[in-house]
């Protein structure tokens, strides 16, 4: 059986975003592709999770184009998902959080329990599985969120700030978990204001700053030699 067709390479040409006359993103372009861990990096304000929003489709650029310009035929929306810093919670089971997307994906209810409960063992949830999501801790929610997208098997999953609201050991477990579905050949896009996160999970890196793509490098090359004044102050820690 051949693989699906890709839906990358993912195209941001010229995009621009704005809410009334508060210019956010100014005419930002770059291309990802697959198999590198982007790492979207900037101080706060720089607007990363605009930029991811714009990615996923939730927000319409007021100019340039966003689209997905692999082969792929179909709806790339059904092949990417998100994960947000503050993860939504259906009032259900952990089982059944997971669950749900894969029924409104069209997996019949004995294969949609399986993955599931696959699912919460690879994220260490299985003994939680029937707990009421909304009384999981906030690092077990964000473990059950990031199992709820990676059921759908994405060819691409953004991720906003993951780990911003947790303490350092859940933080710790989250990004073992973006790990292992990098490993599972899910391309990972995620944003951060975190150095030490994104020198531990970047192969490369997009540094926004007041809305501009100021520097695109390899982690190791950004992190070493910035191009740029306002990197290179910002791994100082000169910029909030």
């Amino acid at each position: 059986m051949h693989a699906a067709p890709s839906i990358l390479p993912f195209v941001f040409d010229r995009v621009s975003y704005a809410v009334g006359a508060t210019q956010i993103l100014y005419d930002i372009s770059f291309e990802l592709a697959a198999r590198t861990r982007t790492v979207i990096l900037g101080p706060n304000g720089a607007g990363k999770s605009v930029t991811l929003r714009l990615c996923h489709g939730l927000l319409t650029p007021t100019g340039g184009t966003v689209r997905w310009a692999g082969a792929y035929g179909g709806d790339p929306a059904r092949r990417q998902a998100m994960v947000f810093q503050r993860p939504v919670m259906l009032r259900r089971s952990a089982l059944a959080n997971v669950a749900y997307g894969l029924k409104l994906a069209g997996l019949d209810r004995a294969a949609r329990e399986a993955r599931a409960r696959d699912m919460l063992e690879r994220v260490g949830l299985a003994p939680l599985a029937d707990r009421p999501a909304r009384v999981l801790s906030g690092g077990e929610q964000q473990r059950l969120a990031l199992a709820r997208a990676w059921a759908l098997r994405p060819e691409v999953l953004f991720l906003d700030e993951p780990t911003a609201s947790l303490d350092p050991a859940a933080s710790n477990a989250v990004e073992e978990i973006i790990k292992a579905i990098d490993a599972s050949g899910t391309k990972i896009v995620m944003t951060t204001h975190n150095l030490g996160q994104a020198h531990r999970l970047a192969d490369e890196i997009l540094f926004l700053d007041r809305g501009r793509l100021v520097e695109r490098a390899s982690a190791d090359r950004f992190f070493k030699v910035p191009a740029t004044a306002e990197a290179a102050a910002f791994i100082k820690g000169e910029l909030p």
